[in-house]
């Protein structure tokens, strides 16, 4: 079987972004189908039984389906723009690892079930909540509302998922399926620097800090560009744009806050139109979600008195928000056994393994990224440091395997 240089290479041209560097891989789009289809594929060469449930996480059994099965995994969609390994690094590892794990005879040996997961639309990137997939299967999003969300084109994910070969009506908390998985290791690259400097090329996860986004819209009146007058103006695009520029300020004021707008969207969108609506989405993360709270609550305050200055309103709405998550203290001792020389990395970045974790014993491991960028086409790994991910995936899952509980 392929390794995991060998099986990312076949993908590297999946969803490259035609507009420049980087991916294009949106969730629930036919780009993300066609990887999810090459996942199969690379399923069934190997033997696996595959299935994909009510929410569109896709299953890969290497045993029959049973209680306490240890999954690994990751997604295969991306943020616009994206790099090659958020993602697919963690897919290709649980398959490469899996290629090791029946060479060695350790599936022979195991004493629980073993399954690869892919889960969808992890970046959020079409519907505007991350980790889409395991908030469904959880219950961290409710489903009636999950349906309603609709992507820039107005497609509601109703219609998306049915189009994508889901039940809207089986959509939801699936606490039968939780049941089954005793323990759910992801491993991912690295989106930071926490590696960069050192020996290792593997770390463990220890938390994922708070994070959130939250939708602000301004409306004001649209009108011509060259007949009215500056002071007769209700522009939106001044309000949004003046927040904007105070977001680092209020952010910084808080140690180790981070506050990003990384879009904004303008209607109607003419060059010579006074804007009649503008809107950004707000990212906010700290480890101290008291501290995430009192960033939004200064933005927020900025946004209406900026609002009020320029004759617009504005509403602000949160579509997501995960509480800092510290993963299973038991099973990350057993990953410490496994690999007792990696170092410990909080993420500032969300995963679904971090969703998953209040409701199933799961644990993380880092890749090392050699430039320290991510979701961006500079995000980067090594091809020994893929395989020593490898490598530590199958010591942490050989000895996962054979954990009675």
């Amino acid at each position: 079987m392929s390794d995991v240089v060998s099986l990312l290479s076949q993908i590297e041209d999946t969803g490259r972004d035609t507009r420049g560097p980087g991916y294009q891989r949106p969730g629930f789009s036919n780009t993300e189908r066609e990887l999810r289809d090459w996942f199969l594929a690379e399923a069934a060469r190997r033997g696996l039984d595959t299935e994909i449930d009510a929410n569109g996480i896709t299953w890969a059994w290497a045993t029959p389906p049973g209680e306490n099965a240890v999954v690994t995994g990751s997604h295969l969609d991306s943020v616009p723009g994206g790099g090659a390994f958020d993602g697919p690094l963690g897919v290709a590892s649980a398959l490469a690892a899996f290629d090791e794990l029946k060479a060695s005879g350790a599936l022979e040996r195991a004493q629980r079930p073993l399954a690869l997961a892919v889960f969808p639309e992890e970046e959020g990137s079409r519907f505007g909540v991350a980790c889409l997939g395991s908030r469904l299967i959880t219950g961290a999003i409710d489903a009636d509302r999950a349906l309603g969300l609709k992507d820039a084109n107005g497609d509601s994910f109703a219609d998306v998922a049915t189009g994508y070969g889901l039940d809207p009506n089986r959509i939801g908390t699936d606490h039968s399926r939780l049941s089954t998985v005793g323990s759910f290791i992801e491993l991912h690259v690295e989106q930071g620097i926490g590696l960069i400097n050192t020996d290792q090329a593997v770390a463990i996860g220890s938390s994922i800090i708070g994070h959130g986004r939250w939708h602000f819209a301004f409306s004001g009146q649209g009108n011509h560009a060259g007949t009215t007058p500056m002071s007769h103006r209700a522009d939106p695009v001044v309000a949004g744009s003046r927040v904007i520029g105070d977001i680092p300020v209020l952010a910084a004021s808080h140690d180790q806050a981070v506050a990003t707008v990384g879009r904004t969207l303008i209607h109607p969108g003419g060059t010579n139109v006074i804007a009649s609506g503008m809107s950004f989405w707000l990212d906010i993360r700290h480890a101290d979600d008291a501290v995430v709270k009192q960033v939004l609550e200064a933005i927020s305050q900025r946004a209406q008195a900026h609002a009020g200055d320029t004759g617009v309103e504005v509403s602000i709405s949160q579509e997501s928000y995960s509480p800092t998550t510290y993963f299973t203290a038991e099973l990350g001792d057993r990953l410490r056994t496994a690999l007792p020389t990696a170092p410990l990395l909080a993420s500032g970045a969300g995963h679904d393994a971090g969703i998953l974790a209040p409701h199933v014993p799961s644990a993380m491991l880092y890749v090392r990224n050699p430039t320290g960028v991510s979701h961006a086409p500079e995000e980067a790994c090594e091809d020994e440091d893929q395989r020593a991910g490898v490598s530590a995936l199958v010591k942490v899952l050989e000895g996962e395997l054979v954990v009675a509980s």
